[in-house]
């Protein structure tokens, strides 16, 4: 087979033993077949390097690297400079792909030449792999609730016709192709299990960034459609696991997590406002929406100083915001007062059950 169509696949993984065999078995299993997996163990201190070894040392295609603990960023991008093939994957270490996946976003790209990323949909499972939902993407990403497929892309094509081998698999469902960077501004649309780039537009988007803890897959993505036009498979491709405990989804991250936010929009405002084709009062309203999101995880820690600038940014613009303007005024109050009220409150909701 010829190294033109070799995809690389790179799966980070912190601490995963128990799963991470049936995830590389799942790039392994697929259809198209000329694939290499980089397991990029980020310093597990499991059995992460023993399964993997164990399991798949005598197959060409897997290759496990081990390094010290940097974050998951760290360990895509790892990955990244050991990527041989034209084309790359990136797959989280407990998700797992279904086996026409390669396949149906390779026919993809092929039919839609000027996409430089193809991503999917996913179906999500808990960890014992049982269905929870299907079609996820549009459930676990608000930004789908703003656009439709025709108001994101200016082209489609039936999925039957992108790829006819896999009529079964992707029924009445269409492939779609556009530019999208303005609406990814407003949130995230893509989900890193699920992409597919050419070399080329990695090359161009670069790396993740590795001083953020949280937040990392919307900037990347968001660069990602920045250089250019990209595509969608409206099928599900993963299997998503949810419900499992994960360092960066913890409360304590939240905060870093809507800061990273704001930042990503404001810096993307200030240096692209021109290619950014939306009405000024959507990006009034997200702005506000983001400033808000700070706003009211720093009160939830008791931090409403700090807080207190974020709350007038997104009050002036949308000032019908009785939450907000609640915790505005109370972060005035002594903590005394506070304390006080907050305990009154908390016996209100014993009262009242």
């Amino acid at each position: 087979m010829a190294n033109s169509d070799l995809v690389s696949i790179i799966i980070p993984s912190f601490n995963r033993a128990d799963c991470i065999s049936r995830t590389i078995e799942s790039a392994l299993g697929q259809t198209h077949a000329n694939v290499e997996v980089i397991v990029v163990d980020d310093g597990s201190s499991d059995d992460t390097r023993a399964v993997v070894l164990d399991t798949f040392s005598k197959d060409p295609r897997v290759r496990y690297e081990h390094k010290k603990n940097g974050g998951v960023s760290s360990a895509r991008n790892h990955g990244i400079r050991l990527v041989k093939g034209e084309y790359a994957a990136l797959l989280d270490s407990d998700d797992v792909w279904k086996p026409f996946k390669v396949e149906l976003q390779l026919a993809c790209l092929r039919a839609f030449p000027d996409a430089g990323m193809v991503w999917s949909d996913m179906t999500a499972v808990n960890p014992k792999g049982e269905v929870i939902s299907k079609n996820y993407l549009r459930t676990f990403y608000s930004g789908y609730t703003m656009f439709s497929s025709a108001d994101l892309f200016d082209r489609s094509m039936p999925l039957t016709k992108v790829a006819p081998g896999l009529a079964a698999e992707v029924g009445d469902r269409f492939a779609w192709g556009g530019e999208i960077y303005g609406p990814m501004i407003l949130g995230n649309l893509v989900h890193t299990s699920t992409v597919l780039l050419r070399r080329a537009r990695l090359v161009e988007t670069g790396f993740f960034d590795e001083s953020r803890r949280s937040g990392e897959d919307h900037e990347f993505h968001l660069r990602t459609c920045r250089a250019g036009r990209v595509a969608f498979v409206d099928v599900d491709t993963i299997d998503y696991q949810v419900g499992r405990a994960d360092a960066l989804t913890q409360p304590k991250y939240g905060l870093d997590l809507a800061m990273n936010y704001l930042n990503t929009l404001t810096s993307t405002l200030e240096r692209d406002r021109d290619r950014i084709k939306l009405p000024q009062h959507i990006i009034d309203k997200v702005l506000a929406d983001g400033h808000a999101w700070v706003a009211e995880t720093l009160v939830a820690q008791g931090r409403h100083d700090e807080a207190r600038p974020y709350l007038l940014y997104s009050l002036r613009h949308t000032p019908n915001q009785p939450r907000l303007v609640g915790m505005y005024t109370t972060g005035f109050l002594p903590s005394r007062v506070m304390k006080g009220l907050v305990g009154a409150y908390q016996k209100l909701k014993k009262t009242v059950r």
